[in-house]
C-alpha cells in the first residue's frame, strides 16, 4: 500500500465580501500507507455550495468555520482504490465530506458506502438524489408543511436545490408553483423542463410586484434561498397561515455592510404567519423516507436535473465563484 500525493484546495485567508482566488491555495498533501481500517478514495465528483461561504468567516453559525490553513471539506463521491478495512472494499462507491481534494486517505468509518445503480450517474447522489434534494423535501414537508393545493414560492429556483423544490412541490400536489430566477434562459428553464407554472427574472427589478403578478391569488409557502427582497415581496403576498422554511439567504452572503430587515414584517402578525429557518443536520433521519420517494419519482422518469460540471481539482475555486454570481444552472460540480 504507497505513499501517494493529494492536490487539495485549503483556505487561505477569510473572504472580506466576496470571495476571490486569493483566498485560496491549491496544494499537495502526502499520505503514507494506509493504516488499519483506512481507506484510500479517489473522488469522481466534488460539490460546491453556497454554504460554504458562510464556513469561509468566522461568525456563530451551525457548523464551525473553515480554519486558515484546513481544507476546505464538502461533499464528493468517489470509488476506494486502496483499502485496509473488512468494511469497505476496493471498487466500492463512497459518498464523504472530506471535500476539495481528487484523492482522500482516512478511517473507513467517514465514508458512506452506497449502492452503484447501473445507469445513474455517481453525481446525482451530490444533488438532485443526495443531499440537495433531501434539503427541499425537509424545506417542504417539515418546516413549511406543505398541503395539497397549496401555492408555493420558490426563490433561486435555477439552483440546484431550488429546481428539486419545484419538482418535489408539484408531486406533492400543489396547486400552484412559482420560482424566481436570474436570467431570461433560466426562467423559460423552470417553466419548460421543471414544471413550474410562473417564474421571473428578479434583475429585472420589483420582485414584490413580479410576485404579485405570478400569484394574484396569494401564496400559502415559500422556500427561501435568497432573502433581501425575496423575503419582503413573500411577506407582501402571504394568505393567511402561510409558512416560509428559510434554507438560504445568498443575497447577503457577501456583504459588508449591515443588511436591512423587510418593511412589513408586521404582516406576521396580520396575517398570522410562520417563518421558520433550518439546516439539515437535524433532519438527516428522513434520509431513508425521502430516498423511498424519491427513487420511486426517480424510475418513473418524473425528475429532471440539471448539473453545471468543470473539469479538473484545480479550477474548483473558479467553480464555486461562478456558483456565487449565480452562472450555474442546477447543481455545479467539479469533475475530477
Amino acid at each position: 500500500m504507497s505513499e501517494f500525493t493529494s492536490t487539495q484546495i485549503q483556505l487561505a485567508s477569510r473572504p472580506t465580501g466576496w470571495p476571490t482566488a486569493e483566498n485560496f491555495n491549491v496544494t499537495n498533501t502526502s499520505y503514507g500507507p494506509l493504516k488499519a481500517g483506512q481507506v484510500r478514495v479517489k473522488n469522481e465528483f466534488i460539490s460546491v455550495d453556497p454554504y460554504m461561504r458562510g464556513r469561509m468567516s468566522d461568525a456563530r453559525s451551525y457548523v464551525a468555520p473553515y480554519e486558515i490553513g484546513g481544507p476546505i471539506t464538502g461533499g464528493a463521491v468517489g470509488r476506494v482504490v486502496e483499502s485496509a478495512s473488512d468494511q469497505v472494499p476496493v471498487g466500492a462507491v463512497v459518498l464523504h465530506q472530506h471535500g476539495w481534494s481528487d484523492t482522500i486517505q482516512d478511517d473507513a468509518a467517514t465514508f458512506n458506502q452506497i449502492p452503484e445503480v447501473p445507469g445513474m450517474p455517481l453525481s446525482l447522489r451530490l444533488h438532485i438524489l443526495g443531499m440537495t434534494g433531501l434539503t427541499a423535501y425537509v424545506g417542504l414537508t417539515q418546516i413549511a408543511s406543505m398541503k395539497s393545493g397549496d401555492t408555493v414560492f420558490i426563490s433561486g429556483a435555477a439552483g440546484a436545490v431550488g429546481t428539486a423544490a419545484g419538482q418535489i412541490a408539484k408531486l406533492l400536489g400543489a396547486k400552484r408553483v412559482i420560482g424566481s430566477a436570474g436570467s431570461a434562459e433560466k426562467v423559460e428553464l423552470l417553466t419548460s423542463k421543471y414544471g413550474y407554472d410562473a417564474a421571473f427574472n428578479y434583475k429585472d427589478g420589483d420582485v414584490r410586484g413580479q410576485l404579485a403578478a405570478a400569484a394574484p391569488e396569494g401564496i400559502d409557502v415559500f422556500f427561501d434561498n435568497v432573502g433581501g427582497e425575496h423575503l419582503e415581496a413573500a411577506l407582501a403576498s402571504f394568505n393567511n397561515g402561510g409558512r416560509a422554511a428559510l434554507c438560504g439567504a445568498i443575497s447577503g452572503y457577501n456583504s459588508t455592510q449591515k443588511l436591512a430587515g423587510p418593511d412589513n414584517m408586521a404582516n406576521l402578525i396580520t396575517r398570522g404567519l410562520k417563518l421558520q429557518g433550518f439546516t439539515l443536520s437535524s433532519y438527516l433521519h428522513l434520509s431513508e423516507e425521502f430516498g423511498a420517494k424519491m427513487g420511486e419519482w426517480f424510475a418513473a422518469g418524473k425528475i429532471a436535473y440539471d448539473e453545471t460540471v468543470v473539469d479538473g481539482i484545480e479550477n474548483t475555486v473558479e467553480a464555486f465563484l461562478n456558483m456565487m454570481q449565480g452562472a450555474n444552472t442546477g447543481k455545479m460540480l467539479v469533475r475530477i
